[in-house]
């Protein structure tokens, strides 16, 4: 019967599948005796097409191919274009961005030759308009003149020469602009930015209630000392340690320099960082193509940002001023009545700290406690650290966004800060330098 025929086909069927895997494993076997007799030079078949097996599967899942259908059904020719499309879409991005840096390049070079070109008009029309001739004598008496000017037709007079600069200037900005647009569209980045993945995961989570409450407990302290040299008759400093040479030893100072200082800095330095070095107007459209930034971001010490500040604000210039070098020679105000503000007061200070002790070499840590305590001498810390704080442009160029500092904009620190603004002190400032200003004054 059909049934019976059937059957026995599928008994024969699956005695062949036997015997085919018989002589698999006898022909694997016999190339593993073989191979390790040494008759045979290549391995087993098997050990082979286990090693293909495993890097087909490797490069399928780097490739992030499709190939949930069964490899059999697909013919040849479906197979090779699936992996071509597999791998288009790695080697395409790649080659169009390294397309787009050379035309950048290009574009660069050609706005360099543009400005030499502009340096070289202006240049040359600084140059007397008139020839003037060498003569060599002669025999006779006479002489030969050489005119030693260029054709009129190749001058370019002053105005010409300004008016080609600023047409210059325009178009290089204009240039420099689409650059710019050009580059944050094609790359997602801008000048000065700073990956966020650079940044340590756990430091974006980082709690900076244990800094508050640090400053909390060395402000109390200084408080209290202060408090206890007023009600001793003492005075909030002794003005005798002006006079010691390892002066300053005494509890009030020790608590400013190594606690107030300490605790102020730390919470000031949450989240903050050094931006990215300048680069030239021409280089500043592929700035993030450049590797500006190593596995993490520098760090940057608080005292840096009162310096960038005396330097946004021209400090050096406003303290040497002649009125103002002349009221520091006789001792008059130079004001005329007028109260000293606190950016004046701030940036005298920090020059004065810039001044002593910067010739000596100390470091941001020595230069802060002595702002620190010029700061409480003159009852000035909450009004000099809060002008830190207002300064749009530190606190968005050098602090990151989960800092202490941009979320609550220092609001609860000048509060703590504010509990020594009553108290009079007579802290010395010199400290870390009056030890290597009398031996220089001893030689």
């Amino acid at each position: 019967s059909e049934r019976e025929k059937q059957e026995q086909i599928e008994v024969q069927k699956e005695k062949q599948r036997e015997l085919i895997l018989q002589l698999k494993t006898q022909l694997d076997d016999l190339e593993t005796f073989a191979y390790q007799e040494g008759s045979c030079d290549s391995p087993p078949q098997s050990v082979v097409m286990e090693r293909q097996r495993m890097i087909i599967n490797e490069l399928i899942k780097k490739l992030d191919m499709d190939l949930s259908e069964d490899i059999a059904t697909l013919s040849p020719e479906e197979l090779r274009q699936r992996v071509d499309a597999a791998i288009a879409q790695i080697v395409n991005p790649a080659r169009v961005k390294e397309q787009l840096v050379e035309q950048l390049k290009t574009q660069i070079r050609d706005l360099e030759m543009f400005i030499n070109f502009i340096q070289d008009e202006v240049g040359s029309s600084g140059k007397a308009e008139d020839a003037h001739c060498e003569c060599a004598g002669r025999k006779d008496g006479g002489g030969s003149c050489k005119p030693n000017a260029r054709p009129s037709g190749n001058r370019v007079n002053p105005e010409d020469a300004r008016r080609i600069r600023e047409t210059g200037l325009h178009l290089m900005r204009r240039m420099l602009a689409v650059l710019q647009i050009f580059a944050v569209s094609q790359f997602g980045c801008a000048t000065g930015q700073i990956p966020r993945t650079l940044w340590q995961k756990d430091q974006a989570n980082k709690d900076y209630s244990p800094l508050i409450k640090k400053l909390e407990l060395s402000v109390e302290r200084v408080r209290q000392l202060a408090m206890k040299h007023q009600q001793g008759g003492h005075g909030t400093g002794s003005s005798d340690l002006q006079d010691i040479p390892l002066g300053g030893r005494d509890e009030l100072t020790l608590a400013v320099r190594k606690e107030l200082t300490i605790a102020l800095r730390d919470l000031m330095a949450h989240g903050l960082f050094a931006s990215s070095q300048g680069m030239s107007l021409v280089l500043a459209p592929i700035a993030c193509l450049i590797p500006a930034f190593t596995s993490s971001p520098q760090t940057m010490h608080p005292w840096e940002l009162f310096v960038k500040y005396y330097n946004a604000k021209n400090g050096q210039a406003f303290v040497e001023s002649p009125a103002r070098k002349l009221s520091q020679s006789f001792a008059l105000p130079v004001t005329g009545g007028v109260a000293v503000t606190p950016k004046q007061s701030l940036l005298t200070a920090i020059h004065t700290v810039l001044t002593e002790h910067d010739p000596f070499k100390r470091s941001a840590d020595s230069e802060l406690k002595a702002l620190v305590c010029m700061a409480l001498n003159e009852q000035r810390l909450v009004s000099w650290v809060n002008l830190i704080c207002k300064s749009g442009a530190l606190v968005q160029s050098h602090y990151q966004p989960w800092s202490y500092m941009a979320n609550t904009g220092f609001e609860s620190a000048l509060n703590v800060l504010s509990r020594l603004s009553n108290l009079k002190f007579n802290l010395p400032v010199d400290l870390a330098v009056r030890q290597l200003k009398n031996i220089k004054d001893a030689f």
